[in-house]
């Protein structure tokens, strides 16, 4: 799946609808007791939902933040190999410094 795939699921606009579920279930509990079981069971549903919305945005962030250690260790690969190839020293230099960052919390 590309970025594009994940973008055109907004979910503030999950969140709201998921509201206002509730507040319509809420109503219908006041006015039709009689169903309390059927109430029941979709309101757990639509606290499964707000909890999978939580779990989205988390992992979501998690992504994030791996797609940019993956492209700091990709940018400090190839500073590694430009500096092999102009005879630096220590060229494995930046590869390190950022496998360090990584490991230490950075790499931001």
């Amino acid at each position: 799946m590309s970025n594009s795939d994940h973008d055109h699921l907004n979910l503030t606009e999950v969140r709201v609808r998921n509201e206002n579920a509730f507040s319509i279930i809420r109503g219908f509990s006041r006015n039709f007791p009689a169903l309390a079981d059927v109430w029941q069971a979709l309101n757990s549903a639509l606290v499964d939902e707000a909890t999978l919305i939580l779990e989205i945005t988390g992992l979501r962030a998690e992504v994030m933040n791996m797609r940019l250690h993956r492209a700091n260790l990709i940018a400090a690969g190839l500073a590694t190999l430009h500096a092999f190839r102009d005879g630096e020293d220590d060229a494995l230099f930046y590869l390190r410094d950022e496998l360090d960052s990584q490991q230490s919390g950075g790499g931001a």
